[in-house]
């Protein structure tokens, strides 16, 4: 998903907390912590996420990733 995909506009400020919440959890069984992740300002509408003022997309690109690999663990790993 790109920054300026439209649909980044559509996340609320709870939803993206509540992304973040999916990307510690999905992240730490990968040894990836992300202790201040966290929502940050609004800009031209979208919500950034405090990965040094990343957009909600690097969000949604994290997840998508961590996803695809958790899904391509064997089971019991």
């Amino acid at each position: 998903m790109q920054p300026t995909d439209p649909r980044i506009r559509a996340y609320t400020d709870e939803h993206i907390r509540t992304l973040l919440a999916e990307l510690h959890e999905r992240g730490r069984k990968f040894g990836l912590i992300f202790p201040s992740a966290t929502t940050d300002q609004t800009l031209d509408g979208r919500i950034l996420v405090r990965f040094n003022t990343a957009p909600a997309s690097t969000l949604l690109n994290l997840l998508t990733l961590l996803l695809d690999a958790d899904r391509e663990r064997p089971c019991g790993s």
